[in-house]
């Protein structure tokens, strides 16, 4: 079990990050091997009892606080994906508590489409933002969502709860792929973030721990 400190590029299959209260220092930072990006699509799987406004991924770059970022809003019951600061909403949809769920989020900078897929099932595709890569340096976090550069962390918006096999690619995966992720089937890992080689860095209450097994 890692706490805080702990950094360094590891396979982190079979693990997860566990949030274990509300704070707003708690995170994990995660390094990306690149800086610009005209397409993007991030999966990862998250497990909460939450009933308030909280993140899910969430990437800034010096020019925009909210490049990248998964959001669910308690009070429209949605899901909030945004580029460019720019967002679109997913509602109706079966956020169960204490339940693990995949999650999947994709963007291509020339149509300018973002795309949720939930547990597997792909929502309808939205206009939020075209003509206008991702670019400057990238800080991802875990736990948090970002205000500012790699800041402005507001307690009340703070993840509890565990997250896993986070991974994105600098391109928009195929419906296939995306089933392979949801089914944990082989996959080409992410050639921006891969959960099988992290490189990251853990600030203050976040535990690494081996996923809970069901046994049967």
């Amino acid at each position: 079990m890692l706490t805080a400190g702990a950094a360094g590029v590891q396979d982190l299959s079979e693990q997860m990050f566990t949030f274990p209260q509300r704070s707003n220092t708690a995170h994990v930072r995660l390094t990306a091997s690149r800086q610009d990006f005209s397409k993007v699509t991030v999966c990862l799987r998250s497990f909460t009892d939450l009933q308030s406004d909280h993140p899910l991924f969430s990437l800034a770059t010096p020019l925009r606080d909210n490049d990248f970022l998964i959001f669910w809003k308690e009070s429209s019951q949605a899901f909030q994906p945004h580029v460019n600061n720019n967002r679109a909403q997913y509602r109706q949809l079966d956020y169960e508590p204490n339940v693990w769920h995949s999650i999947c989020s994709t963007w291509d900078s020339t149509s300018g489409l973002i795309q949720l897929w939930f547990d597997g099932k792909p929502l309808t595709r939205k206009f939020v933002s075209s003509g206008s890569n991702i670019t400057g340096n990238p800080i991802i976090v875990l736990g948090q969502e970002q205000d500012s550069h790699g800041g402005g962390f507001n307690i009340r918006q703070s993840f509890v709860g565990s997250i896993s096999d986070v991974h994105m690619w600098d391109y928009v995966l195929s419906p296939c792929e995306i089933q392979n992720y949801v089914n944990d089937l082989n996959l080409t890992p992410g050639n921006v973030v891969n959960w099988r080689a992290l490189d990251f860095q853990i600030v203050d209450r976040v535990l690494l721990e081996n996923k809970q097994q069901t046994c049967h």
